[in-house]
């Protein structure tokens, strides 16, 4: 769950591109299951289309 973000798109995706996403745990709370998120977007040229931060609420994978 997101409950903050801070983005730059920096560069514009069209139609049909594909994209590739990063995210990379920076910080994490000891009291709560709450994180900050290093976040990026990538076009298929390798280029940097959006760049920034989320801190995010995490809850447990609901096992099947």
């Amino acid at each position: 769950v997101f409950l903050g973000v801070e983005w730059k798109f920096v560069k514009a995706v069209g139609v049909d591109e594909e994209i590739t996403g990063r995210v990379e745990i920076k910080d994490v709370r000891d009291d709560k299951p709450i994180c900050k998120i290093e976040t990026s977007v990538r076009n298929e040229a390798g280029e940097v289309c959006l760049t920034g931060t989320a801190t995010v609420f995490t809850v447990a994978l609901a096992k099947n």
